[in-house]
């Protein structure tokens, strides 16, 4: 597998110079850039023309991740060609999150079963249900493949995003690729370091992802109470202290945050289902607890891996955790390159939403706050 990793600055242009000689049916091109791509789409056109025969996938991104730096306003580019591994697009339009199952459904209908071993999938960020997405798409995939990937970002504006689908920044759509082959190798990391906080609440009224009532409170209201003068900030604010959900006593909690508030109706919507029953609690964090997440993360997926040599890693991390660590948001990044054989291209994007699977668990989730690692390699034939 050949691997490479470019970055495009403003000031700069492309660094390296874009591998065109590794266009081909086997390459695998993703670019994660700012926002404003989406109404000045040329580097993104340009970045389609070089590689007409690979397989081009991307999203904006709240913070662009190149290898050891995080960036904004930039375009991060991971390419990798491999060498028996085949790669299969699928791309499906969402014009509402009521239909997210349904969009999974169609994503997995476009990639054949057999060979199928992995999807790493790519959504917008605010029109989805990202459980329901998952649960469309998993529910029509064969038994055994690894999902994993991450919802579009807009900074904390939380105002559009968009996902690249033909070479084009589409604002409501859903990509996914497909790998192929028994030579292929993956590994997957995913962890939190958030910790609840406060007291218990139970939900009493929610539909899909739009939570209406705790212990029979308007939901907003209550968030409000906890949040003070942050609440003047929503949704962004609700960043910092996200939701912890968890379905039964003893389970282990999946993290949620909020994507957009209704005054009127007092609901919260978040990025996934808040199923009515489960309890739900307060959670806070500081750096040092998310830069050991992220070490962690990393050595879940590479612990998985089993195979040595250079990898493709694509790392999809929270806004929120941005938001927490400010200036020394880099050293999360930082505690996943360390972990990296030498030669590895890292990529990815802080996102408001990761797709994967916590450890001991084959079922892909969405999770929210959470450092996610995806590692790729591929076996000597």
């Amino acid at each position: 597998m050949d691997l490479i990793h470019c970055v495009h600055l403003p000031e700069q242009g492309w660094a390296p110079t874009l591998p065109v000689h590794l266009d081909g049916p086997g390459t695998w091109v993703l670019a994660f850039g700012g926002r404003a791509l989406q109404d000045n789409p040329a580097l993104l056109q340009q970045l389609a023309a070089a590689f007409p025969h690979s397989v081009l996938m991307g999203c904006s991104s709240a913070g662009e991740i190149a290898d050891r730096q995080v960036a904004d306003g930039s375009i991060s580019v991971a390419v990798a060609r491999f060498k028996s591994t085949q790669l299969r697009r699928a791309s499906t339009p969402l014009t509402d999150a009521s239909q997210s199952a349904a969009a999974g459904q169609r994503l997995a209908a476009q990639l054949p079963a057999e060979g199928l071993r992995a999807v790493f999938l790519l959504a917008g960020g605010l029109a989805v249900n990202g459980t329901a997405l998952l649960q469309g798409l998993t529910a029509a995939l064969p038994p055994g493949v690894a999902v994993s990937g991450g919802m579009a970002g807009d900074g904390s504006r939380f105002q559009k995003t968009w996902v690249l689908d033909q070479g084009q920044p589409r604002e409501r759509c859903v990509t996914a690729v497909g790998l192929y082959g028994s030579q292929l190798r993956m590994g997957h990391g995913c962890s939190g370091g958030w910790t609840e906080f406060g007291p218990e609440r139970r939900i009493t009224r929610a539909v899909g992802n739009v939570l209406y009532e705790l212990d029979g409170q308007p939901a907003l209201a209550l968030y409000k109470h906890y949040l003070g003068d942050l609440a003047a900030d929503l949704p962004g604010s609700a960043l910092l202290f996200p939701l912890s959900l968890r379905s039964e006593p003893g389970s282990t909690p999946v993290v949620r945050t909020i994507l957009g508030i209704d005054e009127a109706a007092q609901s919260m919507t978040f990025a996934g289902d808040m199923p009515s029953g489960s309890a739900t609690q307060l959670m806070r964090t500081n750096v040092d607890r998310l830069v050991a997440s992220a070490e962690d993360a990393a050595m879940q997926a590479l612990g998985e891996l089993d195979a040595s040599g250079p990898v493709l890693a694509l790392s999809v991390s929270c806004i929120g955790r941005r938001l927490v660590m400010g200036q020394r948001t880099e050293e999360e990044v930082e505690a996943v390159v360390d972990a990296l054989p030498a030669g590895s291209a890292h990529a990815g994007f802080y996102s408001y939403g990761e797709f994967g699977t916590t450890l001991g668990c084959h079922t892909a989730e969405l999770h929210n706050q959470t450092m996610t690692l995806t590692v790729f390699s591929e076996a000597a034939a």
